[in-house]
């Protein structure tokens, strides 16, 4: 049996961080992870799954020693993002000198963020990092829980720590239970090489059946999204690429330009998840595992960052004081800092994607005042984009 203080599940982009992020503290950590992320390649194309890294994410990565592994790979900065519904010329544009910074963001392969993570805590001597390890069997069992890997392993910890994603097997075990629905939309994803290169801007257009938005990537790339309904969502995957590209041009705005090629393509369903509780004795959940949202403003990930730096320091203190940090009393500090202001965000991604798919002519001419407002609102809009980038209020 092998003992840790600390064993986290999953070792994606949050539980890596995580674990980088417990460590120097006096507390012996293990990570478990399905599979390794794969060596980066600076001639491959994009992936799939990318993520808009947040100026705090940013900011929390370096303070890791990861942000900098993920600029030397491949990260797109944006410094303006427009949102608009029906002519573009009545949206609103956000910009990095308004909410006083570099930029508004980074659009960075998942891929390349975990492995920057995971990078950081094999440097940590306190962090044990095993990969690849199947799970067999999870038995909670407060301040002494075990997990049986498929190779006979066996582990053990004080605190067992959730970050193994939506359908978290440690939350499972530990009892806790969802609150979820699904939306009325899936998400069709597909990078694309672009003939005119965009890499300074993220735009999103809202239409009654759902948003399209444009991501910058490196080089010629760009990500698109295409938020519709499921039976339109197949039917767009079972296009070959000129036709997918053809439906493109078609439905996005004309501001997208022409696209070279296709490189990858995908869908996913959107449900929104959130966990009755984060802790118990013994146990707590981060980022997916906690908390799933509507991928509209691109802030899953940067939620999951903010979990993980709540909960590390929370650990941390109650360790330096002497404090039971598995304890629920020690851990309520992280669900009180962290289920509102997940809950708060999700509440906000769901009015933003029901209120723009709403075509009632009152509520379409609200909805045009408002953009135009915000346009106008000086230091408002200023406090809206910074509390957006996770620079304030969290």
């Amino acid at each position: 049996m092998q003992y840790s203080d600390i064993l986290i599940v999953g070792g994606g982009m949050v539980g890596s961080a995580l674990a980088a992020a417990l460590s120097g503290h006096g507390l012996s950590i293990a990570v478990l992870e399905q599979a390794p992320p794969a060596p980066f390649d600076a001639a491959q194309p994009p992936d799939l799954r990318v993520s808009a890294i947040s100026p705090a994410s940013a900011r929390f990565l370096a303070g890791i020693g990861a942000w900098d592994a993920v600029l030397a790979m491949r990260a797109a900065p944006y410094l303006r993002m427009q949102v608009w519904e029906g002519e573009e010329a009545d949206g609103t544009l956000f910009t990095a000198e308004e909410a006083g910074e570099a930029a508004l963001g980074h659009i960075v392969e998942n891929r390349v963020v975990q492995l920057a993570a995971t990078q950081a805590l094999r440097q940590c001597a306190d962090v044990d990092y095993l990969a690849p390890a199947a799970i067999r069997r999870i038995v909670y069992q407060p301040f002494a829980s075990r997990v049986e890997l498929e190779d006979g392993r066996q582990l053990s910890a004080r605190l067992l720590i959730a970050a193994d994603g939506a359908r978290s097997s440690v939350r499972d075990a530990a009892g806790i239970g969802v609150t979820s629905w699904d939306y009325p939309m899936h998400a069709l994803v597909a990078c694309c090489e672009q003939e005119q290169t965009q890499q300074d801007i993220t735009w999103q257009r809202f239409t009654p059946t759902g948003p399209q938005a444009f991501l910058p990537l490196t080089g010629e790339y760009g990500s698109l999204v295409w938020y519709h309904r499921p039976p339109d969502v197949q039917r767009l995957l079972a296009l070959d690429e000129a036709e997918l590209a053809a439906a493109f041009h078609a439905a996005f705005p004309r501001k997208l330009g022409a696209i070279r090629r296709i490189v990858a393509k995908g869908s996913f369903a959107l449900t929104r998840r959130h966990a009755q509780r984060y802790v118990k004795d013994g146990v707590a959940l981060v980022g997916d595992a906690a908390h799933t949202i509507h991928p509209l403003a691109g802030q899953g990930v940067n939620l999951g960052f903010q979990d993980a730096a709540k909960l590390a320091e929370v650990i941390r203190e109650a360790a330096a004081q002497g404090r039971d940090f598995a304890a629920v009393d020690a851990l309520q500090r992280y669900q009180r800092a962290r289920k509102p202001a997940n809950l708060a965000m999700q509440t906000a991604m769901d009015a933003f994607c029901y209120g723009f798919g709403n075509d009632i002519a009152p509520l379409r001419l609200a909805r045009k005042l408002g953009m135009r407002v915000a346009n106008h609102a000086g230091p408002l809009k200023r406090e809206a984009i910074r509390y957006a980038l996770g620079l304030k209020g969290g």
